[in-house]
């Protein structure tokens, strides 16, 4: 699997996001940081139909930024 990074604006802020996806239990799971910050666990969550985060400090990740993230890993382009 491959560890990359991208550049995001949310709300007019610059994010620099680094994914790095893992396997747990047969799926894909992604660790996030953005900007230095601790590390964000995204798995997909069926109850909304997406990607988001589901780590103990998830709640201190921006609503919009989590969105913003949820998409370009959904899509791919990370």
């Amino acid at each position: 699997m491959r560890n990359n990074s991208f550049e995001i604006l949310v709300d007019n802020v610059p994010y620099r996001v680094r994914v790095e996806p893992f396997e747990f239990n047969t799926e894909t799971r992604f660790k996030i940081t953005y900007n230095g910050n601790q590390e964000h666990i995204f798995t997909w969550d069926s109850r909304i139909g997406g990607l988001a985060a589901i780590d103990d400090d998830s709640s201190t990740l921006p609503d919009n930024l989590e969105r913003a993230i949820a998409e370009r890993l959904q899509a791919g382009k990370y």
